[in-house]
Parts: structure tokens; sequence; C-alpha cells
């Protein structure tokens, strides 16, 4: 089979893999009929050493079960599913609290921990089927693929940042970064019942669609200028909740200079940095509260997956580009320049 290895930073590969094969009971195998690359994915397009790779690629998906282990209960072979980013039983004691980031089972993890594993490939072996994955009621080729894939991820991390943050109707949210998941904060605050929603980005193309997803302000300047813009549109005080979906620490601080008191910083993009300041000056004298982490976005499938069904929300109007796996080392190169949003892949 064929699967998208990372050499090292710039160097991603198409090549010729080991089948995907059931080595657990409670494994499923599944030919993956759709994933993407991610934002996150760009992280190690920007530093992998070679002393770290090659690595499988690709942490969403959405695929029809060619087979099961004998453990396996909950699916069967033909059924459509989607897999999170996120691999869980979903019956520990944290999945229970809706935290199956946090599971407990030894096999869990992220996608990006299992070597031999990816979604940007043929087929994937799933550990722990019945927690991870999730039955869609559609057939692979449904118009609403690209929207059901947004919830392995992306629309599920966008809507933790905004649960995170207890956003409620009536508040003024600030979201930063006009990547696919800040647009997916985007969505998630105006879903949640937000009456300001201010994304601050640059490219013109992705808050435009940010606007239809619910934005009300856009602020393009960074730095001070955009804090002291942001803090302009909030009448001075600055957002009940600041959604950031960057990673950097620019952005953080950022973050920090827009919220309000009493206000929450919620963080879902990756971080790159291993401190940032909470003391006096920036966090704890005006009681903020900082929030987000990997979003549990299992917990929020069954939840959001009728909004996508029925037509209330689209998430998948972030995929601007389709590509076969061959096309996939350009598209990280397309998505790395910002010529492409978020690229949707069909083996």
């Amino acid at each position: 089979m064929r699967a998208t290895l990372m050499y090292q930073a710039g160097d991603v590969r198409v090549e010729n893999v080991p089948d995907s094969r059931i080595k657990h009971p409670t494994d499923a195998l599944v030919r993956i009929t759709a994933s993407c690359v991610c934002g996150s994915d760009l992280h190690p397009y920007h530093s992998m050493s070679a002393a770290d790779g090659p690595a499988r690629m690709g942490h969403e998906l959405i695929g029809v079960v060619e087979d099961t282990g004998s453990e396996v209960t909950t699916l069967t072979r033909g059924d459509l599913v989607v897999s999170p980013f996120a691999i869980s039983d979903n019956t520990c004691a944290f999945c229970r609290e809706n935290l199956q980031t946090s599971c407990a089972h030894h096999e869990a993890g992220f996608w990006d921990g299992i070597a031999d594993e990816g979604g940007q490939a043929e087929a994937v072996r799933v550990p722990l089927a019945d927690g991870t994955l999730v039955k869609l009621p559609v057939a692979p080729d449904s118009a609403l693929i690209p929207s059901l894939l947004t919830l392995a991820d992306v629309l599920g991390t966008g809507y933790h940042a905004a649960r995170a943050a207890h956003v409620a109707p009536g508040q003024s949210v600030t979201v930063i970064g006009d990547g696919a998941v800040g647009l997916m904060a985007v969505l998630s605050a105006k879903r949640l019942g937000a009456e300001q929603i201010v994304l601050m980005g640059r490219h013109t193309d992705r808050t435009d669609l940010g606007r239809e997803f619910g934005a009300t302000d856009v602020v393009a300047e960074r730095g001070e200028e955009g804090i002291a813009r942001v803090r302009e549109l909030t009448g001075g005080h600055g957002s009940h909740a600041v959604l950031e979906a960057v990673g950097h620490m620019p952005a953080y601080e950022q973050a920090v200079g827009v919220v309000r008191p009493g206000g929450v910083v919620s963080r879902v993009g990756v971080p790159q940095y291993e401190q940032a300041p909470v003391g006096f000056a920036s966090l704890f004298r005006h009681n903020i509260r900082l929030a987000g982490g990997p979003a549990p976005v299992r917990a929020y499938i069954e939840e959001l997956l009728p909004d996508i069904l029925d037509g209330t929300i689209e998430p998948g109007r972030v995929f601007d580009a389709t590509t076969d796996l061959d096309g996939v080392p350009a598209g990280y190169r397309d998505m790395d320049d910002r010529r492409s949003l978020k690229v949707l892949i069909r083996p």
C-alpha cells in the first residue's frame, strides 16, 4: 500500500509501505476514502530532524471498515467511519469525563505517536476501534464528506476552544489565527451565541470566509497595533474570550493583550514554546484564566454531527484544494506557502 512519510523538514514523500493489518483483537482495518493535511503537520514540516524520520503522516480520516479484530463489537465490514486524531477506549475514567485525549488505556494516544500508521495513506490499522471510530450515516461519495472529515480534528478543535472558554450568548470573542482551526473557532463561537466575534488574520480570502462563518469584525494588524484595534472595537475593555489557534508566542502575547479582566484565553494551537507569561502583569492581576489544550474531539462528534447532516453548518468549506496521494507533497508546500488553506486528500 502507499502512504505519506516525512523524512525531515520540507521532505515529504509518498512511498510503498507494508500493508496495514490487524494486530490486536481490538483493532479495525480501515480503507481510507478521505483524509487531509493539517496545519499542525506544518510544525514538523518546518523543524523535523532527519534523525526523527521517516514518520508516517496524517491524523484525520474517513474510511470503510474492511476487517475487525475478534473483540470489536460495534463495527462491521462496510461501515463508513470517521476517526478522531486521538485514539481512546471511550470507557475509562477520563473518557467518561469527556477527556479522551488523556485516555488511560495503554494503546491510547495521538495518531502521530503510532510510528507504523497514518491517515495520509490508502489504509490504516485503528487501535481501540470500538472507542475511537464513529459510524457515519452517509455513503463514501456523499457531498457531505468534506464537512464530516472536519469532525476528525479542526471542527472539534475550534469547538473545544470555544467550549473551554465557556463562550456564551452576548459575549465578545476574539479569534487569533485565520487557518482552518481559527475559522472553526469563529463558527463555533457563533454557534454558541457570541454577539461580537473579532477575527485576527491577514489573508483576505480566509477572513472573508470567516465573516461568512460569523465574524463581525476583522483585524489584520498584529502586535501592539492589533491589540489596540481590538480594544477599540470592544469599547476599550477587550474580549470575554480569546481563542488562540496559532501556537506561537506572538499569538499568545496578542491574546493576553486583548482579553478583558475576568476573561479567558483558550489555546488550541499546538504551542511551539515551553514557557509563557502567566504572572502578575499578564494574567494574575486581572483574574484572567488560561484554558484549552488538545481537543477531545471524540466528545463532540455526536453533538456536532446533526448540524452537518441537516446543513446548519458547512465546515467543509475550509477545504480549498483536493488532491490524490501523489499530490500530497505539493499540498504541504501549498499550505506552507499559504496558497492553500486546507488540502483534502482522496486516496
